[in-house]
């Protein structure tokens, strides 16, 4: 078969299997590298470490580092679930990140890719050396998709496509075979004079329009960084226990784009549950109940001590009496990072009306008495300090 030919067999292929945009590119060494190198430079990457390995570097400057006779790029984008079902008002619920409701998007992509990978071979009549990249592989998977035409890249570092937005997961399949490329369409489209993502951030994470720091990051603080939660940032987590989307929400491309293309199955939301948690649960769950509710989901690049760090900021955040039980019961949790954070929740309830001061610095001083941990004994005065500082005078 021609390259055009295959071209078209492996486009085809792509929307068969259910993608929703898809673009082919040369491989070539990537024109972005020195934008990513100044980005580590600046410490951007946070606790990242390994963004600025040798080997990361190698894939992200030319996709040949990670298939050696690729040839060709298939890029690929598929679109997630961005509603989910109303949650019980009973109860304290959280939000989760609307790609991490469903099913595992790594599976989900890399499956279908492979089932592409297949038909290339078919084609072909001989098999291919190829390789799928889902997000975790050190590739330059945003310039890829524009420069393939999937996409722009918007002020926020997401891609935007066109009529789906940016509610879209990439994947990428490294092939040895030469296929004619897409047509780009032309640069018609981009952000303009719109900044409604960077001004919406809660955390302030934009240095400016594509530069983002991810150590100010609500995705990077609840998932990647791995340590206490500036307490700072905390109150601006807000309800969130895994990623954000608030720079997403404000998106004019996305309030345009709901309904045009129905999302992926696997990536809608599982449940109410997988949407907006019931913290108070969550916070009371074992490790086998924390285990099933993240299995086969995004939810699984947290372990437990981080998910219920951030289900402790959530409470406090949540102002609710409901939440006290919860906050006050994580004071006992046996891992420090989450007692501390609880601490930190204990205070913010006082300070909202939620809890009694009285009950709460009896609870805090019973938990200091007790504290090994150094971090957690520092949370601790300090929280006792704030709930001092709210109990009637007298």
């Amino acid at each position: 078969m021609s390259p055009e030919a295959l071209r078209d067999h492996v486009v085809a292929a792509a929307r068969r299997h259910g993608f929703h945009r898809v673009g082919i590119v040369p491989v070539e060494p990537t024109r972005r590298a020195d934008l990513h190198r100044a980005w580590l430079a600046a410490g951007h990457h946070g606790e990242m470490a390994y963004l600025a390995t040798p080997e990361h570097l190698a894939g992200r400057a030319d996709p040949r580092a990670l298939l050696a006779a690729a040839r060709t790029v298939i890029v690929v984008a598929l679109a997630y679930g961005t509603d989910a079902p109303p949650p019980p008002a009973a109860t304290v619920r959280g939000v989760i990140a609307r790609y991490a409701r469903g099913t595992d998007y790594h599976l989900v992509v890399r499956d279908r890719l492979q089932l592409v990978a297949g038909e290339l071979a078919a084609a072909l009549g001989r098999p291919v050396a190829s390789r799928v990249c889902v997000d975790s592989a050190p590739l330059a998977e945003r310039e890829l998709a524009e420069r393939a035409g999937v996409g722009f890249v918007a002020k926020n570092t997401m891609i935007i496509a066109p009529g789906l937005g940016s509610y879209v997961v990439l994947g990428e399949l490294l092939v040895d075979a030469e296929l004619a490329p897409t047509a780009a369409p032309a640069r018609d489209r981009d952000c303009g004079q719109c900044r409604a993502c960077l001004d919406a951030c809660p955390t302030g994470a934009f240095v400016d329009a594509y530069v983002l720091d991810a150590r100010r990051c609500i995705s990077y603080l609840t998932i990647e960084h791995d340590g206490p939660i500036p307490v700072e940032l905390r109150p601006r987590l807000g309800a969130m226990i895994f990623g954000c989307d608030v720079c997403q929400e404000v998106c004019p491309y996305n309030a345009a784009a709901p309904g045009r293309h129905p999302p992926a199955i696997e990536l809608t939301p599982r449940d109410a549950d997988h949407a907006h948690p019931d913290l108070i649960a969550l916070a009371a769950a074992g490790a086998n109940q924390l285990r099933r509710f993240v299995k086969r989901t995004a939810l699984r690049r947290v372990d437990r001590r981080r998910l219920l760090r951030n289900v402790a900021v959530a409470l406090g955040n949540s102002g609710q009496p409901r939440a006290a039980a919860a906050a006050l019961a994580l004071l006992a949790h046996p891992e420090a990072l989450v007692r501390g954070h609880a601490a930190w929740a204990v205070a913010t309830l006082v300070e909202a009306g939620a809890v009694a001061a009285a009950a709460a610095a009896v609870a805090l001083a019973e938990a200091a008495r007790v504290e090994v941990d150094a971090d957690a004994t520092d949370e601790l005065a300090a929280a006792r300090a704030r709930v001092a500082a709210c109990a009637p005078a007298g």
